[in-house]
């Protein structure tokens, strides 16, 4: 069962994602400095009314200005000392103590240069008497009067040793109404910069998914169509280079077949002239010892070749019945007398090129003969692919010359008996065939002794 992945994979899904993240934690610190700001402005004005209220209080006090008439002080008095009150003793405060609020006052007492020595405040709520318009309609509606309850902050300051002045003033009880301002403000900036991002993400995306297309397909087929010059100046100068470098490899691997063709045409040539030249030969042990020479050459240099064009196959892919192909196979060593059985198997199709395929596993099939007294042939399905395995009766590969084997020109002297010669390119011959199909060659011990080996091909 595949895990579910959360962060994307391709580079322009990994730029969308961490900038959508930058902004959301730009945004994040910006609400967090405005919440700051907006509680210091809510609790300055909170405190404002009854600190003005305090100075006012102290400025209109009868012994501070000794000079003027009574009726002029009383008038002052009237005016700014309603709701202040005056004690020689702490004045109790009932509700919910307010440290924030002591402490943004006596910032402002110190910024006006009025000293005090102590200060208390408190917050509670009370009920507030009906206004006259709202007595009229209770009455007139027969309606019970609401609960009007707003809250109320007393401030008690200590302006001289013994002398207390408390005062109180309405507050806001609403909570502040910008937190559907950000998230507006945020899906705003969400759509200015990823729109825009999304659309260069798709003209980086739309050449580099041509180009990636392109690059799989030649490493597949070993052939592979231009990509489109096209997107920002980076990526085309990049298919640029790609284009150019994938005409250069194919103009090599073009020279390539046509050198071993005539290497390959020239071989042969002398090789028939030796096959002819041996029927003269009168002593029949030394003919057939050089026939039996000649042809090993003629494998040896089918197998060369062959390797040597691994990945550039001209046979066209198409659906084929492993199972039918294997029990073809089978049948074919069988009618010459080889020690081979066919194990029965469920009907298994994948998209192959059948002569490839038939060609590794003859390579298996032989190995297995030679080298492991007899083979057995199966067709499994495993995982969401299909395993042809040829297990044999032999002594096996040690675990640590397991890789080495599937080399070019390696021959294992000691591991495996080894009656015949060859130049060690069956293996990796079936190794390329597995690479060209997308598949692998898989070798094993077997628990009970021998070699297994598997062509293993995606179902």
């Amino acid at each position: 069962m595949k895990q579910l992945r959360l962060w994307p994979q391709s580079l322009v899904g990994q730029i969308i994602v961490l900038v959508a993240i930058a902004l959301f934690v730009a945004q994040a610190i910006n609400f967090g400095l405005l919440l700051r700001e907006r509680n210091r402005v809510e609790l300055t004005s909170q405190t404002a009314p009854v600190v003005y209220r305090v100075i006012n209080a102290l400025d209109v006090r009868p012994d501070r200005w000794p000079g003027r008439d009574n009726r002029e002080q009383g008038e002052d008095r009237d005016r700014d000392r309603r709701n202040v009150d005056f004690s020689t003793t702490r004045p109790t405060l009932t509700g919910k103590p307010r440290p924030d609020v002591e402490a943004r006052a006596a910032a402002m007492f110190e910024d006006i240069g009025l000293t005090v020595h102590a200060i208390a405040a408190a917050e509670d709520s009370r009920i507030m008497p009906l206004r006259r318009w709202e007595q009229i309609r209770s009455r007139a509606t027969g309606e019970a009067p609401r609960d009007h309850r707003v809250g109320r902050l007393t401030l008690a300051v200590e302006y001289e040793p013994g002398k207390w002045l408390s005062t109180e003033a309405r507050i806001g009880s609403r909570p502040p109404r910008f937190g559907g301002w950000l998230v507006a403000q945020t899906l705003i900036l969400y759509v200015i910069v990823l729109i825009p991002l999304l659309w260069m993400g798709r003209r980086f995306a739309s050449p580099l998914k041509q180009l990636t297309g392109s690059a799989r397909q030649f490493a597949r087929t070993g052939l592979a169509d231009p990509v489109e010059e096209s997107g920002p100046g980076d990526v085309r100068q990049l298919t640029t280079a790609f284009n150019a470098m994938r005409a250069r490899i194919i103009a090599m691997l073009d020279e390539k077949d046509r050198m071993l063709g005539a290497i390959g045409h020239d071989l042969r040539t002398p090789l028939a002239s030796l096959r002819v030249r041996t029927e003269s030969v009168e002593d029949d042990g030394e003919r057939a010892r050089m026939s039996e020479t000649i042809e090993e050459m003629n494998r040896m240099l089918d197998d060369i070749l062959s390797l040597a064009r691994a990945g550039r196959s001209s046979e066209a892919a198409q659906k084929v019945d492993l199972t039918s192909l294997a029990d073809a196979v089978v049948e074919d060593f069988i009618e010459l007398g080889s020690p081979v059985d066919m194990i029965d198997s469920d009907r298994a199709v994948a998209f192959v090129r059948a002569q490839q395929i038939r060609r590794a596993l003859r390579n298996l099939i032989e190995n297995a003969i030679v080298y492991g007294d007899r083979a057995h042939v199966s067709v499994q399905h495993q995982d969401g692919m299909i395993r042809i395995v040829v297990a044999d009766e032999g002594p096996g590969i040690a675990e640590e010359k397991m890789g080495e084997m599937m080399e070019p020109f390696t021959r294992l002297e000691g591991s495996r008996n080894r009656e015949t010669g060859g130049a060690g390119l069956g293996l990796a011959l079936v190794r390329a065939i597995m690479a060209e199909h997308g598949g692998a060659l898989q070798l094993a011990n077997r628990p009970g002794g021998g070699l297994e080996a598997s062509l293993v091909l995606p179902a």
